[in-house]
C-alpha cells in the first residue's frame, strides 16, 4: 500500500470513522472509500459497512478484494438499572465497548456491574468524556427525565446509529413533548426507539434485554441510516 493511503486510511481510523479498501485482484491498484464520500444511492459501499466483513466484490466487471474498516461498536447506556445488569454481559458477547452512565452511586457499583466501565457523574459531564458518534448504540433506562433527556439530546445530536428510551406510549408522549420544547425537530425524536426494543413481548430484565440488543442489530446491519 502506497503511504499516502496508509495514512489517509490511519487517520479515518483513528477518527472513528469507517472506510473500505478495494485492492484490484488483477492489477493491484488500491483506492480508499471513505465513509463520507459513501451516498445514499451507492448500495455497495453501503452493504459492505452494514455488513462490516471483508470479502471479494465485483466491480465493472472486475475482481476486487474490498477489506472493511468499522470502528468498533459502543453502547453506552444511562441507568445503572436491572435491564443494564442483563445488558452488558449479553453486549459483551457481541463485542460491544460498553459503557454505564448513572450519577446516583448506589446503583452504579462495580458489585453490580463487574468488568464494565461505569461513569458515575450525569450525562451532561460524562458524555463528552465517553464518545458518541454514529457507531455507538445509545439506551436511556432510567426513567428520570433530569437524567435520560439531556442525554437523548446529545446521543441524538451526535447521530448514534440507535437511540432508544425506555417507557410505555404515555411516557414517551410527554417525552417527546419535553423534547420539543427542547428544541429537536419531529424528525430528530422520530429516531428515538420507544418503547425500546423489539415487540417480542418481554418481560423479564433480561428479556427485555434481549429486545432491545436484537433491535440494535436490526438498526446495525439492515437499516440504511446505519451505514
Amino acid at each position: 500500500m502506497k503511504l499516502d493511503l496508509l495514512a489517509k486510511l490511519n487517520g479515518e481510523r483513528a477518527a472513528r470513522r469507517a472506510a473500505i479498501l478495494f485492492t484490484d485482484l488483477e492489477d493491484g491498484t488500491q483506492r480508499l472509500v471513505r465513509e463520507a464520500d459513501i451516498g445514499p444511492d451507492d448500495d455497495l459501499e453501503s452493504g459492505l459497512l452494514r455488513g462490516g466483513k471483508s470479502r471479494v466484490v465485483e466491480v465493472s466487471g472486475r475482481r476486487v478484494f474490498a477489506t472493511v474498516h468499522v470502528p468498533p461498536a459502543k453502547l453506552v447506556l444511562i441507568g445503572a438499572v436491572h435491564i443494564s445488569q442483563a445488558l452488558a454481559p449479553i453486549a459483551r458477547v457481541l463485542d460491544y465497548d460498553t459503557t454505564i452512565v448513572d450519577p446516583r452511586t448506589a446503583f452504579a457499583t462495580e458489585a453490580r456491574f463487574p468488568d464494565v466501565t461505569l461513569v458515575a457523574e450525569w450525562p451532561d459531564a460524562a458524555l463528552p468524556q465517553v464518545g458518541l458518534d454514529r457507531w455507538t448504540a445509545f439506551c436511556a433506562l432510567t426513567h428520570d427525565p433530569k437524567i435520560d433527556d439531556p442525554a437523548l439530546i446529545a446521543a441524538l445530536e451526535a447521530g448514534c446509529f440507535y437511540v432508544g428510551a425506555l417507557g410505555s406510549k404515555k411516557t414517551h408522549a410527554r417525552r417527546v413533548e419535553r423534547l420539543k420544547a427542547a428544541g429537536l425537530s419531529d424528525e430528530a425524536i422520530g429516531r428515538v426507539a420507544a418503547p425500546i426494543g423489539l415487540a417480542i413481548g418481554a418481560q423479564s430484565p433480561a428479556e427485555i434485554a434481549v429486545a432491545i440488543l436484537a433491535q440494535i442489530t436490526a438498526t446495525l446491519r439492515l437499516e440504511a441510516g446505519a451505514a
